[in-house]
């Protein structure tokens, strides 16, 4: 009885510490800089609240849930992604140079989360009041994190996340 219970002991000792894909550890690594995409569209305007749809108009009945005031924050230092049961969680870390950060959140790019070539984005978003700091030492750190289900990540070998000034991509 205390043989198998040796050998399975070993092999599961053996098991975590190697580098392959049976290792749960290693279904992502590490965070690496991604290419960003420059925004050239056209020029946005931040006293105008936007919706997932484009421009909100009011004509008397306004939910608020419509109305989306959040803006990318300024960079992202470090993504991690941490295999949960039934899925994964995203974590991401980011700075800002603004005090009075609130509500900050993972957004995914496209609306029903399903990854275009392999490739699942997200958007790190806050609302803030506003206040601007000049020192690199005022720089406030905001983390985030999303769960994602199995279903989700099926077909998924990078997970993106992007910021204004930077992103930062994870790969399995």
């Amino acid at each position: 009885m205390r043989t198998p219970l040796i050998i399975l002991f070993a092999a599961s000792l053996a098991l975590a510490s190697c580098g392959t894909i049976l290792n749960p550890r290693n279904w992502f690594g590490r965070s690496e800089p991604a290419p960003t995409v420059e925004d050239t569209a056209e020029e946005v305007n931040p006293l105008i609240p936007r919706t997932r749809r484009g421009i909100a108009i009011n004509f008397g009945k306004r939910k608020r849930d419509e109305v989306d005031t959040t803006t990318l924050i300024t960079a992202i230092s470090d993504v991690r992604v941490e295999r949960v049961p039934g899925g994964a969680i995203i974590r991401a870390t980011g700075f800002d140079p603004t005090l009075g950060t609130f509500n900050a959140k993972l957004v995914p790019e496209n609306d029903d989360e399903v990854a275009e070539d392999g490739v699942l984005t997200y958007r790190l978003q806050r609302n803030t009041s506003g206040i601007r700091t000049n020192s690199p030492q005022s720089l406030r750190d905001v983390v985030v994190a999303r769960h994602v289900t199995d279903s989700m990540l099926l077909g998924v070998s990078t997970i993106r996340v992007v910021a204004r000034d930077n992103a930062l991509q994870v790969r399995r």
